[in-house]
């Protein structure tokens, strides 16, 4: 019996979280309250605060849905997908050109994720914690990368990964709202190419000071 109705808890929450992230697509986060996921849902405002204290709490929840989607996508690509740090410390361009396409074959199913998640932070201080910690994150990779191959001044490396993460990031919510507006061959061949340069081997002009013993 307990197990039963553990089930139909989870059930509910799955419920909720699917029907707030079909409302935040279709009409945004801002235009998205919680009596109106609680009636889509076929529930009440009170069962709704049974499972989340608020309508960020639930984006947190789905912020930690979709860090799940990402990690379950790396594992099912298989060898195809690389560790970030990993392709940054090799610092060749066929490398970060392969792991800008494996990115975007994830923008689909993250989309309405991203983007309600952004969108929220720009009205909940807490969500736009979460969302520049999630940011920073993928930054840190791509520094942990390039100390690895001791490469670039050290004072350098945070901005580089910090340029080559914001172009990104802007390319792929751009997609998320207009789709390629361009051959997705070329955009993220010219990324890639961004990358080389920020990040690469034989990218730009400030080598790495020699490392400590």
């Amino acid at each position: 019996m307990a197990n039963l109705r553990a089930a139909q808890k989870e059930m509910t929450r799955r419920l909720l979280l699917s029907t707030a992230v079909g409302l935040f697509e279709a009409r945004g986060y801002a235009g998205t309250t919680v009596d109106d996921i609680a009636k889509a849902a076929g529930t009440t405002r009170v069962t709704f605060y049974a499972y989340f204290p608020s309508r960020a709490a639930l984006m947190k929840a789905l912020v930690a849905e979709a860090d799940a989607l990402l990690e379950h996508g790396t594992e099912s690509a298989g060898a195809g997908a690389r560790d970030l740090a990993a392709v940054v410390r090799e610092g060749r361009r066929d490398g970060f050109e392969a792991w800008l396409r494996d990115s975007s074959r994830q923008w689909p199913r993250l989309r309405p994720y991203v983007l309600a998640a952004h969108e929220a932070a720009v009205v909940e201080p807490e969500l736009r914690d979460l969302v520049d910690h999630w940011f920073d994150a993928v930054v840190a990779d791509i520094v942990t990368g390039l100390e690895q191959a001791g490469r670039f001044d050290p004072a350098s490396r945070r901005l580089r990964g910090f340029l080559a993460l914001t172009q990104l990031d802007q390319l792929s919510r751009r997609w998320m709202r207009h789709g390629w507006e361009t051959d997705p061959v070329t955009a993220l061949g010219l990324l890639a190419d961004s990358w080389a340069h920020l990040l690469g081997e034989t990218g730009g002009t400030n080598p790495a000071e020699p490392e400590e013993p």
